[in-house]
C-alpha cells in the first residue's frame, strides 16, 4: 500500500503546525504508483470524469472514483484520516470550533452521509503538456475535513513544469505562495481551507498546480469527506 513509510501522528501534526503542510517522502512505491496510473483508463472504476476547461477549473481532466473504493485506494483513504483526526481536531478547537472529527472515517463518511454528501472524492489526476489547475479549495458540502492529501504517481524525470501550488493568506497581510517539490510516490498532506497560524490567527489556503510544459503528470487525490 505503501512501501516503508509508517505515518507517526504526532510528527506529523507537529510539521503541519509549522508551515501548514508536510510531506510523507516515499508514501507509495513505484509499482503502487504506476498501478494507479494504468488504473485510469479503467473506465468501470470511476463514477464522472471532469474536463477542467469547461467549468472554467483550468486545463486537463479529472476522474472520480465511484464506491466501491478499490481496496487500495480504501485503505489509503482510511489510513490518512486515522493519522490527521487528531490534527483536525486541535486545529478545529484552536479555531474556536465545536466542530469534533469522529476517530474513524466510516463514522466521519456517516455524518457525510447525514448532510446529503454521500458521492466519493477520492480521485485521479491527468495533466498533459498546457494543462494546470487554477487555485482552488475542495468543498464539497456543509461537512468538510479540514486536511487532505496528493500523491505524485509520476517520475518528474518524465515530465517539465507542474509543481504542486499552496497560496496561503493571512489577516491583512498579503498571501504567500509554498511551491512544494514532490518526488515519484511523495505525499503531500495540507488544508482544505483554513488552518489556525503561529500569529494566533487563521490562514486561508488555496491550492493548485502550475502548468505543465511537457510531458504527463498524474496524482492521487484523497479528500476525507464526501461530496453532495
Amino acid at each position: 500500500m505503501s512501501g516503508d513509510v509508517a505515518i507517526d501522528p504526532g510528527e506529523l501534526s507537529a510539521r503541519l503546525d509549522e508551515r501548514g503542510y508536510a510531506v510523507l517522502s516515499g508514501f507509495l512505491n513505484s509499482a503502487t504508483c504506476a498501478e494507479l496510473v494504468a488504473a485510469y483508463d479503467d473506465g468501470p472504476l470511476f463514477r464522472s470524469t471532469i474536463v477542467m476547461q469547461r467549468h472554467g477549473y483550468g486545463r486537463g481532466e479529472y476522474r472520480y472514483f465511484g464506491y466501491p473504493l478499490p481496496s487500495l485506494v480504501q485503505r489509503l483513504r482510511e489510513t490518512l484520516y486515522a493519522a490527521l483526526v487528531p490534527t483536525a481536531n486541535a486545529w478545529s478547537e484552536r479555531l474556536g470550533s465545536k466542530v469534533r472529527f469522529p476517530a474513524a472515517l466510516p463514522l466521519m463518511l456517516e455524518l457525510c452521509a447525514d448532510a446529503g454528501q454521500a458521492r466519493p472524492t477520492a480521485l485521479l489526476l491527468r495533466y498533459r503538456a498546457g494543462d494546470y489547475n487554477a487555485l482552488h479549495q475542495d468543498i464539497y458540502g456543509e461537512i468538510a475535513f479540514p486536511l487532505q492529501a496528493t500523491t505524485l504517481l509520476s517520475d518528474p524525470a518524465t515530465f517539465t513544469g507542474g509543481e504542486f501550488v499552496l497560496v496561503e493568506s493571512k489577516p491583512r497581510k498579503q498571501s504567500v505562495p509554498h511551491v512544494v517539490p514532490l518526488k515519484l510516490g511523495d505525499c503531500i498532506v495540507f488544508p482544505n481551507r483554513l488552518r489556525p497560524n503561529a500569529e494566533g490567527a487563521r490562514s486561508t489556503f488555496r491550492h493548485g498546480v502550475a502548468e505543465v510544459r511537457s510531458g504527463t503528470r498524474v496524482t492521487l487525490g484523497i479528500i476525507l469527506h464526501d461530496a453532495l
